[in-house]
């Protein structure tokens, strides 16, 4: 899968990982989107490292898994360090 198809397929799996995780993650769509794009090669890297599936094409199945499956993990830790903060005065 060339660059962009890899971009494109990043920021989409971000917008679903963000219909799937609402809430206060920290951060707005766009930083989501550029999360979902970090999620994408998490979840390519991950894919390969254990069921030896990578991101390879855009129409398949398996990488639209790994790429949501990617993007839904950073979300969590991002959602982890940067969420909501307790205001204590």
């Amino acid at each position: 899968m060339n660059f962009i198809a890899f971009l494109i397929l990043g920021l989409i799996a971000g917008a679903i990982a963000k219909m799937i995780l609402p809430g206060k993650q920290g951060g707005g769509w766009i930083v989501t989107l550029l999360l979902g794009v970090v999620g994408a090669f998490l979840g390519g890297w991950l894919g390969n490292m254990i069921f030896g599936v990578g991101v390879d094409e855009f129409w398949s199945i398996s990488s639209w898994l790994l790429a949501i499956g990617g993007a839904i993990i950073v979300l969590l830790i991002w959602g982890l360090i940067f969420g909501r903060k307790n205001k204590t005065a």
